[in-house]
Formats: C-alpha cells, sequence, structure tokens
C-alpha cells in the first residue's frame, strides 16, 4: 500500500509515518508514503495558495492552480484512487477502511481554511469522506485517521487474530479486557479469565460483546439483525439480554 498525501502541512504527516508500527511497516516494505507540499506548486514568490471565495462570505478558500498542478504530479488514474477529507463527505466506517485497505495507493488530499475549488473536486477527486459529523480546521488530522484505519488492515502489518473481534468485526463491539495486576483499585480481575478455560472464555466475550452494544450501539444491532449476520449464538444472546 502506498499513501500519497497532498498537505500544506507535511511535517505533520512526516511525524505520523516516523513512529510506532507505522514505522516499523515503512521499514519492513509493507507500506511506502509519498508527501508532496501543495505549496511548492504555487508560481508566485510567496507561495500563494489561497484567496477569497467568488460571492463573498467568511474565510478563504485554496486555489485550484496549485492543487491541481500538485496532483498532476502525484499521478491521477487507475491505481491512485483520489479522496478528499471533508465534513460533506460520506462517512467513513469500518467497512469503507477495509475496502480502501486493498487498494495499491491513495491519494489523499487535506483541505485547510473554507475547503477547496470545486472543480477540484469535480476533475480529480473519486471520493470525498468524512471522519465524523464535525468540523475540523485540520484535514491533515482527518487523513491520518484514514490512514490508522486503512494500513493496520493491509496484510502483514498486524496479526489476522488481532483483528477478529476488534470493535465492528462481526456487527459489535469489542469486549472488555484485562491485564495484571488481578486486583487493582479493590476491582478484581473477572475469575473466568484466570480459569485457563478456553470456551468458557469464549462465550464469556461474546455476552460480553453484546452487553456493550446493546448498551452503547443499539443501532449496531439493529443492522446486523436486518443484515443476518449474527449467528444462532449472538442471536440468542441478544434476546436474553433484552
Amino acid at each position: 500500500m502506498t499513501y500519497t498525501v497532498l498537505s500544506l502541512f507535511p511535517e505533520i504527516i512526516d511525524a505520523y509515518f516516523a513512529n510506532s508500527i507505522m514505522a516499523k511497516a515503512v521499514d519492513r516494505g509493507i507500506v511506502a508514503y509519498r508527501n508532496i507540499n501543495i505549496r511548492d506548486f504555487a508560481l508566485d514568490k510567496h507561495k500563494t495558495c489561497d484567496d477569497a471565495p467568488y460571492g463573498g462570505g467568511a474565510g478563504m478558500l485554496m486555489l485550484a492552480e496549485p492543487l491541481g498542478r500538485a496532483l498532476e504530479f502525484a499521478g491521477t488514474g487507475a491505481r491512485h484512487r483520489v479522496i478528499y477529507l471533508s465534513p460533506s463527505g460520506k462517512p467513513f466506517t469500518q467497512a469503507l477502511a477495509a475496502e480502501l485497505a486493498r487498494e495499491d495507493e491513495l491519494v489523499l488530499l487535506c483541505g485547510r481554511y473554507e475547503g477547496i475549488d470545486q472543480r477540484i473536486i469535480d476533475l480529480y477527486v473519486d471520493d470525498e469522506i468524512s471522519i465524523g459529523d464535525y468540523v475540523l480546521s485540520s484535514g491533515e488530522t482527518a487523513a491520518l485517521v484514514l490512514i490508522d484505519a486503512t494500513y493496520r488492515l493491509v496484510e502483514e502489518v498486524i496479526s489476522p487474530a488481532s483483528l477478529e473481534e476488534e470493535s465492528f468485526s462481526g456487527g459489535l463491539l469489542e469486549y472488555p479486557q484485562y491485564t495484571r495486576p488481578e486486583v487493582y483499585a479493590t476491582l478484581k480481575t473477572p475469575e473466568i479469565l484466570l480459569s485457563g478455560h478456553h470456551e468458557n472464555i469464549r462465550r464469556w466475550r461474546l455476552r460480553k460483546r453484546v452487553e456493550k452494544t446493546l448498551a452503547l450501539r443499539p443501532d449496531l444491532i439493529l443492522r446486523g439483525e436486518e443484515s443476518g449476520i449474527f449467528d444462532e449464538e449472538t442471536r440468542k444472546i441478544i434476546a436474553e439480554l433484552r
């Protein structure tokens, strides 16, 4: 997987790729990235990348010309899925993250100010994606959320077993986790997790996943029931807890 990020503040992106699991994935050649500074494609001496919007209104808009030149430099076409991070985009979900993780290359366009000239979206962008129903000042922040959610799904980055029972897998949230010490601030680790009985632990974890999802995200339960993704065991637990 290659990530190409177009940004006015590439140092934000550089810091992310240089740390933690991502740095290891880059070192192993599983993930690659290109960081493109949009200001390098502004032709005036001040490297201007924004101007007032036509029709008036508050704020500034990113100019089409530097963005267009940066995108042409990045490359567009069948192997390059161009994504503009925008609060006006379609919602970013775990399912969409899994879809994007299968791409050869993602070109991520980071907006600033009031956004970007619509003609860039019309000419170059394949997907407008929103990471949530709120507005950020930094498109870089949104891009990093998308990168973090997708790269970990790329084969060999993380053990498949670590992904199997995460939140949203199988339509449920993840079960509660515990580690040492066995007692913390008078709160004990559930005895079943210390029992060594793997089948009882599996059933306990599944029940806790259902409990948590019913309490915090009942919409996920309804969606799972409508799509028929729950097995008989899960359906019985849902019925009991209701």
